[in-house]
């Protein structure tokens, strides 16, 4: 591949291994294009892809999962965790080798506008392609969910960008734009209390004065009787994930509560977890350059 560029699409669905597998058969067999990873949790009721490509090739497989998503997935069934909006809740494109960011917000834009033609799919563009300032963030499109969508939709400021200005009965809205590699990243604390999951969320998401590049939100575990921090990392090389384990361990201690594991969902780059190992091994003058792998990648 000439030029790579990565995307990251969430689906709305995490329980069916029927309907999972059909929507990541888009990605299986392309020319062009390279499925990397894709994991479904059943407490969230959601699906993320990773997978990289050339830009026509990924831009016509992306398409054709949001098809599929569209046919097989009706949000007034839908019950998880997670906030969602869309059966295709989210599709972010980033520049990896090769491709800036330019041609990522591009990508956006061409897809965007192919799902409010093809599928009649209502569609908000954010992050770096967002058409406004108070479309940038991910939380503020979603705020309401499927359901207030059908209002919202209807408001000045949220007429969508692409497609019809009517939530689409059973698919919903999606988000889909351009961004930096982002790391999923959950820790589960050792109490069944959602509020000190959710307290300690405000502590350390940068909507309420934490970490510049952090999105977080507590969710309930019921079946492993445990609560989690569900984190997003917008920017690791500014926010580094082992500062942000260590202030949910702070913060934990104040209910006498403990962190029981921690989780990456899809992939992460190496980058990230070297600059962690660095921090808990107390290395010096350790440099990236110094892995293995990344001097094999190299040749």
């Amino acid at each position: 591949m000439n030029q790579i560029i990565e995307c990251v699409p969430n689906f709305s669905e995490g329980r069916d291994r029927e309907k999972i597998e059909k929507i990541v058969d888009s990605f299986r067999g392309k020319k062009g294009v390279k499925l990397l990873d894709y994991s479904n949790d059943e407490n969230h009721n959601r699906l993320v892809v990773t997978v990289v490509g050339e830009y026509e090739p990924l831009k016509e497989a992306v398409l054709e999962s949001v098809g599929k998503a569209v046919e097989l997935i009706d949000l007034n069934k839908h019950e998880g965790q997670h906030p969602r909006m869309g059966a295709v809740d989210v599709i972010p494109f980033i520049p990896i080798k090769n491709a800036t960011m330019d041609d990522c917000i591009r990508l956006s834009k061409e897809v965007g506008e192919a799902i409010g033609n093809d599928y009649k799919f209502p569609v908000f563009l954010y992050e770096k392609s967002a058409s406004a300032p108070h479309r940038e963030n991910l939380a503020s499109i979603r705020k309401g969910e499927f359901e207030g969508m059908a209002e919202k939709i209807h408001e000045p400021e949220w007429h969508p960008d692409f497609g019809p200005e009517e939530r689409h009965p059973t698919a919903g809205t999606v988000a889909v734009g351009a961004r930096m590699p982002l790391v999923a990243y959950n820790i589960n604390l050792n109490t069944t209390r959602l509020d000190i999951a959710t307290n300690i969320s405000k502590k350390i998401r940068h909507i309420n004065g934490g970490f510049r590049f952090v999105k977080a939100m507590g969710v309930d575990l019921p079946d492993k009787g445990m609560v989690q921090v569900s984190i997003n990392m917008t920017d690791f090389t500014k926010t580094a994930l082992y500062r942000v384990f260590e202030t949910v361990r702070f913060e934990a201690k104040r209910w006498g509560v403990t962190i029981a594991g921690s989780e990456i969902i899809g992939l992460v780059p190496m980058a990230a977890l070297v600059d962690t190992a660095m921090y808990y091994l107390g290395l010096e003058d350790f440099s990236y350059s110094q892995v293995l792998e990344s001097r094999i990648m190299d040749e």
